[in-house]
């Protein structure tokens, strides 16, 4: 999505911060970032956990140095906000991590080409946000019942989430079971093996897809769920479309090296579904409560520092209780395993 697009976007609602210049330089550092990353990927490699630190130190530096010049340059407000919707919108992207996870093994990509996979997929929930955005700064520009809109979408999904934190179920991915899958194959033939970053090649004659095309359109298909929770959620922060863009760029940039970083700790937060869904039902009540302001002067706004204090606390509980349960398990299953032999 082109910065004028989502520069008009911006306009036909509340005031945005963001000037056309702004908007070309966020947008142009944005695709810089992510072609830099696309040539560092070049040349599939194994990612070494120094190389992954390396990135993932670079990828949170960018986003905190621009939050402290949106705040000297814009006010506490305004560097609240975006703080506060970055830290939302990071959160919800190491739940997606965990669901990529999931897929990367279901589809038994090579530690070599998970990387390459991964950006892909970046890329494409990057694309989906913008436009998401966009549509989402009309509605609000134009409807007033979009904040209810929000709020109804934010408080379904962290019904969802809750259901399947308590579900006893194996998340495990079935690969023949998906619908992207099953569609690709009734139209072209897959071959056994990876061929690399290669999408498709000629196998007996006939062109086929290979997993890693597969795995690629999952991906892709996952973003489109991703963009639905998470813009609304931003939103429910601030409702400048600058922001919400800047918070969704930075917050996916780096989330390969960061995949690859969190890779061992992702199984043993075990209770970030309870924590995502907590939060994002504080922000749907949020969003009904600033809807119902603008009819009734008598009900309260939950301001953003407040909002900040219930995400930030939730998240460190929730990583507390988190890490005990893993620990407390492990202990468990040792102890057992001792027994036994």
């Amino acid at each position: 999505m082109s910065s004028s697009m989502l520069a008009a976007a911006a306009s036909g609602g509340s005031a945005s911060i963001a000037s056309p210049m702004l908007w070309a330089l966020t947008i142009g550092g944005v695709i810089a970032l992510f072609v830099l990353d696309f040539i560092i990927t070049r040349r599939p490699h194994e990612v070494s956990m120094r190389e992954a630190l390396g990135w993932s130190a670079f990828y949170i530096a960018i986003p905190v140095a621009f939050g402290v010049y949106l705040w000297s340059a814009f006010g506490g407000q305004i560097g609240l906000e975006y703080y506060t919707g970055y830290l939302v919108e990071k959160s919800l992207s190491v739940d997606n991590l965990f669901v990529f996870m999931l897929l990367l093994a279901a589809f038994a990509v090579p530690r070599e080409l998970q990387q390459r996979v991964l950006l892909i997929g970046v890329a494409g929930a990057l694309v989906l946000r913008a436009i998401f955005i966009a549509v989402g700064a009309q509605l609000i520009a134009n409807f007033s019942w979009a904040f209810l809109l929000f709020g109804l979408i934010l408080l379904a999904t962290a019904v969802k989430l809750l259901r399947d934190a308590m579900s006893p179920a194996d998340h495990e991915i079935e690969v023949s079971q998906l619908r992207t899958v099953r569609i690709l194959r009734r139209f072209y033939p897959v071959t056994d093996d990876y061929h690399g970053t290669r999408l498709s090649v000629r196998d007996r004659g006939r062109r086929a897809l290979t997993p890693m095309a597969l795995v690629i359109v999952a991906i892709l298909g996952t973003d489109i769920v991703f963009a639905i929770d998470s813009v609304p959620a931003v939103y429910g922060i601030t409702g400048d479309a600058y922001l919400v863009f800047a918070t969704n760029a930075f917050a996916l940039l780096g989330l390969r090296a960061l995949y690859f970083v969190l890779e061992g700790a992702l199984s043993k937060l075990v209770h970030l579904s309870y924590g995502l869904s907590i939060i994002l039902a504080f922000i749907g009540v949020k969003l009904v409560m600033h809807w119902a302001h603008g009819i009734w002067d008598w009900v309260p706004v939950i301001p953003t520092l407040a909002s900040l204090g219930v995400i930030v606390g939730v998240l460190a509980i929730t990583t507390i209780t988190s890490l005990r349960a893993s620990t407390k398990a492990e202990r468990a299953a040792e102890r057992e395993k001792s027994t036994i032999s």
